[in-house]
C-alpha cells in the first residue's frame, strides 16, 4: 500500500485554515463595491474588523458539511450527486442558518433545498432545466467546493469529478463549471506552484467555449499585457464582466473575474493576493475564501502570516442542525479531510499521523505547525486564586466557595456564583513548538507571566452563548461538545526556565457557575510528562462550557514566568447527566432567533412554559441535543402529547434525515422508527396513548440493538441489520400537526 505524502496532510490544514482566514477577511465588507472600499477603508492590509468571536458563515458551513457525503454514503467513495444532496438535507436546518435563505427562485441554494425536500433528486434539483439560467448560475457552485479539492490532493481529475457532482446539487451551467475549476485548482496546487499553470489546469476540465472560460482567459490576457497595476485589472473586469451584465443576486462570472485578478497580480504572495481580492469588492467573503484555499495549499503554512492566523486561533463556528458539530476547530476539520483523502486514495497514513488520526478519543494533538486547537488562557480572580492555592498545596483542603472538587468523583462541594466571567486579563502567549512532545513531534507552549501569584486557566470552550459573539451571522446554535460522565485528560510538563507549577483538570458547569476540579493537584516537572485528568461526575442539569487545566505557580516565585507544555488533551467516555427543562432558558440571538439552551432546531415552534420544553408544528418539527459522536447509551424522556398528531423521542440522531425515533407516531400505537429521509417503522405494538397524559419513554441503544420501555415496562425490542446508525445525539420530534412537551431528559451509560 502506498503511504500518503505527509506534506499533503500539512497542506490540507494550510488550505482549510486559509479558507477560514479568507472568509473572515471578506465577511465585514461583503457586498461592498470597489469604490466604497477605496473611499472608506483605503488600502486594505489584513482584517477590516476585529471580532470577539467570529460567528458562523455559509462559506465554511457548505464545504465542511457537504463533504460528509463521503463518510455518510452507503455505497463507498464513488458518490452520486444525490449523496451530496442528502448531506444538504441532513445537516442544514429548514430555512434557517447554514446559508442564505432568500426565497424560492431568488436564493439558488434555497431553491435547490426545497426541490430536494419535495423529492426532486440531484442533479435535476440544481439544474438549468429545472430552475433556469439566472438561478442556476449564481456563485454558490464554487464557494462551497473547496474541500473537494482538499480531499483529492494532487489528483485534479478526481477533484473535478467530485466537484461536478457536488456543485450540480444546487447549480447548473457556469455555476457547476466554477465548482469544477476551483476544486481542480486547489487539488493541483498540492503539486504545482506556478499560478498560471494552476489556472490552466482548472480550465482544462470545463468547456472552452463557456462564459466562465471566457472571463478567465480574458483576465489572463489583460494581465499579460498590463502586469503592473491590479486596479487596472479590476477596472477591466468591471467594464467587461461587471454586475450590470449578469442577472441575479450574485452571479458567478463577475466574481471569478476578480478572483483571477488577485491570483495573477498577487504574484504568489499569500497576504497580498487576499488583500487585492478583498479590495475588489462584490462577494468578498466568497471570493477571498476560494482564493485563500488555493493560495494556502500552494504557499503552505510558512506562507501564511501570523498576523492572519492569530485572530483565528484555530476556532471555527458553524451553523448546521447538529449543535455539537457547530463548535469545532480547524485542525479537527483538517484531520477529517486527511483521513478521507487517505481512504479515498487507498493510501496508508504515515507516522506519526497514523497513530494520531486513528485515535478513538476526541482531542488536541498540536501536530500541525502553529496549531492551537482554540486553547485560551485567562487569569483567576483573587478569590478564585485563593481557592486554587489551597488545592495546590497538599490537595487535602476542602474547596472554598467558587471551586468544587470531585476528588475521586465521589463527592462535590456546594458552590456560589463568583461572577466567573470577570477574570482578570491574561498576558499569556500560546505558541506551537517542536521543542518537545508527548506523542508525535509537536506540543503547545503556554508562556504565562506570574502576576502577584494568581492562578491561571488553560482551557477550551465547549459551549457558546449569544454574548460570546458580535452578531448572529447565519444563526448558529449549539449543543455542548463535552458532558458530565465523560473524562478529560492531558499531558503537561514544565518547559525550561519555567517556575514551579501545579495543575488540576477542571470543567465549568455553566448552569451554576461551579468549577469542578480533579481534587489533588499534580506537581509538574521538567523531566517527565504528567497526565492530569478529571473523571467528570454525574451532574444534574450539567451544561459544561469550559474544560482545561487550573495552573498555580509556587508561592515565592512570583517573578518567574510559567512555561507550560501541553499535548494530547483529550476526552472519552459516556455521558451521565440530566436536563431539567424547568431550569432551562431561551437564548436570544436576535428578534428573529431565539433558541432553547443547548438545543438546535430543524423546524417547528419551540418555547418554554410550565417547566417544560414545548415543540409544535404545522407539518413537522424536530429539536436535538447531545453529541454527534455518542455511541451506546440509555436516554429517558419525560414527555406529554399535547395535541393530535405524532409525538416521538429521538436517539442516535446524526442529522435531519438520519436518526431513530420511539413514540406515538399513529393513534393507538407505540413504535420504533428509522429515519432514512423519512420515518419507516422497525417495530410497533398496540398501546392506547392519550393526549394530556405524561409518559416516560426510555430507549437503550447498544450497537445495532434497541430496547424501548414505557413507564418502566419493556415494550419493544429490535435489531437494525441494514446500515444501522451506531452513534448520534438525542432529540424530540413531532409530525402531522403534533405538539409535544418535555419536562426532562436523563442520559446515562447503557443499562
Amino acid at each position: 500500500m502506498t503511504t500518503m505524502n505527509p506534506e499533503y496532510i500539512e497542506k490540507i490544514y494550510a488550505g482549510w485554515l486559509a479558507k477560514v482566514i479568507g472568509v473572515r477577511l471578506g465577511a465585514p465588507i461583503e457586498g461592498w463595491t470597489y469604490e466604497k472600499i477605496r473611499a472608506e477603508l483605503g488600502e486594505l492590509t489584513g482584517y477590516p474588523k476585529e471580532y470577539r468571536q467570529f460567528a458562523a458563515d455559509d462559506d465554511t458551513n457548505g464545504p465542511l458539511f457537504f463533504l460528509r457525503a463521503l463518510g455518510d454514503s452507503e455505497e463507498g467513495y464513488d458518490i452520486s450527486a444525490q449523496d451530496v444532496g442528502n448531506a444538504l438535507l441532513n445537516y442544514a436546518s429548514y430555512e434557517s442558518g447554514f446559508f442564505w435563505w432568500g426565497g424560492y427562485g431568488v436564493s439558488t441554494e434555497h431553491t435547490a433545498y426545497l426541490n430536494l425536500r419535495a423529492g426532486v433528486e440531484a442533479p435535476l434539483s440544481g439544474s438549468i432545466e429545472k430552475n433556469g439560467c439566472t438561478v442556476a448560475e449564481q456563485i454558490g457552485g464554487q464557494i462551497f467546493i473547496d474541500t473537494w479539492g482538499l480531499v483529492a490532493p494532487g489528483n485534479p481529475d478526481l477533484a473535478a469529478r467530485y466537484a461536478e457532482k457536488a456543485a450540480s446539487v444546487t447549480h447548473g451551467g457556469n455555476g457547476v463549471y466554477g465548482g469544477i475549476f476551483v476544486a481542480s485548482c486547489i487539488s493541483y496546487a498540492f503539486i504545482e506552484t506556478d499560478i498560471r499553470k494552476i489556472i490552466e489546469k482548472g480550465l482544462s476540465y470545463i468547456p472552452a467555449d463557456s462564459e466562465y472560460t471566457k472571463v478567465v482567459r480574458s483576465v489572463m490576457a489583460f494581465h499579460e499585457a498590463n502586469p503592473a497595476d491590479w486596479r487596472k485589472g479590476y477596472g477591466y473586469v468591471r467594464d467587461n464582466f461587471g454586475y450590470d451584465r449578469y442577472p441575479g443576486a450574485c452571479h458567478i462570472i463577475p466574481n471569478i473575474g476578480v478572483m483571477i485578478v488577485s491570483l495573477l497580480y498577487g504574484e504568489g504572495d499569500f497576504a497580498r493576493t487576499l488583500d487585492i481580492c478583498n479590495m475588489c469588492g462584490w462577494d468578498t467573503d466568497c471570493n477571498v475564501g476560494n482564493v485563500a484555499t488555493i493560495m494556502g495549499v500552494r504557499c503552505g503554512l510558512e506562507g501564511i502570516p501570523q498576523t492572519l492566523r492569530r485572530p483565528i486561533n484555530d476556532i471555527l463556528i458553524c451553523s448546521s442542525v447538529m449543535g455539537s458539530l457547530n463548535i469545532t476547530d480547524i485542525p479537527q476539520g483538517a484531520d477529517y479531510i486527511a483521513r478521507l483523502a487517505a481512504a479515498v486514495a487507498g493510501w496508508e497514513l504515515p507516522e506519526p499521523w497514523r497513530e494520531i488520526l486513528n485515535r478513538k478519543h476526541t482531542g488536541c494533538h498540536f501536530e500541525y505547525p502553529g496549531s492551537t486547537f482554540g486553547l485560551r488562557v485567562k487569569s483567576l480572580r483573587p478569590e478564585q486564586a485563593a481557592a486554587l492555592g489551597s488545592l495546590c498545596g497538599n490537595g487535602q483542603n476542602p474547596a472554598p466557595s467558587g471551586i468544587s472538587t470531585c476528588g475521586d468523583c465521589q463527592s462535590q462541594a456546594p458552590v456560589d456564583d463568583v461572577h466567573y466571567q470577570n477574570q482578570a486579563p491574561s498576558a499569556a502567549d500560546l505558541r506551537n513548538t517542536d521543542s518537545d512532545a508527548h506523542t508525535g513531534t509537536r506540543a503547545l507552549l503556554a508562556n504565562i507571566p506570574q502576576v502577584g501569584g494568581i492562578g491561571h486557566m488553560l482551557y477550551k470552550k465547549t459551549y457558546y452563548v449569544p454574548e460570546d459573539f458580535d452578531d448572529n451571522r447565519y444563526q448558529p446554535s449549539f449543543s455542548p461538545t463535552l458532558y458530565p460522565g465523560q473524562r478529560i485528560y492531558g499531558f503537561l510538563k514544565l518547559a525550561p526556565e519555567s517556575g514551579d507549577c501545579s495543575a488540576l483538570a477542571y470543567v465549568r458547569n455553566a448552569t451554576t457557575g461551579e468549577i469542578v476540579t480533579s481534587g489533588e493537584a499534580v506537581p509538574l516537572i521538567k523531566t517527565q510528562w504528567k497526565q492530569v485528568s478529571l473523571a467528570i461526575p454525574f451532574l444534574e442539569n450539567g451544561l459544561l462550557d469550559e474544560a482545561g487545566f487550573l495552573l498555580k505557580g509556587k508561592d515565592g516565585q512570583e517573578d518567574m514566568a510559567l512555561r507550560i507544555l501541553l499535548d494530547d488533551f483529550c476526552q472519552e467516555g459516556a455521558a451521565d447527566y440530566t436536563i431539567d427543562l424547568a431550569a432551562s432558558a431561551m437564548e436570544v440571538w436576535s428578534f428573529g432567533q431565539k433558541e432553547i439552551r443547548q438545543f438546535t432546531r430543524l423546524k417547528g415552534l419551540t418555547w418554554l412554559s410550565s417547566d417544560r420544553l414545548h415543540l409544535s408544528c404545522a407539518d413537522f418539527g424536530e429539536v436535538y441535543t447531545g453529541a454527534y459522536d455518542w455511541g451506546d447509551y440509555t436516554a429517558t424522556f419525560h414527555i406529554c402529547p399535547e395535541c393530535p398528531g405524532s409525538h416521538m423521542v429521538n436517539v442516535r440522531v446524526k442529522g435531519a434525515i438520519r436518526s431513530y425515533a420511539a413514540g406515538f407516531y399513529a393513534p393507538g400505537k407505540l413504535g420504533f422508527y428509522k429515519n432514512e429521509n423519512g420515518y419507516v417503522p422497525l417495530t410497533e405494538t398496540d398501546f392506547p396513548w392519550e393526549l394530556g397524559s405524561d409518559y416516560s419513554i426510555c430507549v437503550t441503544a447498544k450497537g445495532n440493538h434497541f430496547t424501548v420501555t414505557l413507564d418502566d415496562r419493556e415494550m419493544l425490542e429490535v435489531t437494525d441489520g441494514h446500515h444501522p446508525y451506531l452513534n448520534g445525539g438525542i432529540g424530540l420530534s413531532v409530525r402531522n400537526g403534533g405538539h409535544i412537551s418535555c419536562r426532562g431528559i436523563e442520559v446515562s451509560p447503557p443499562r
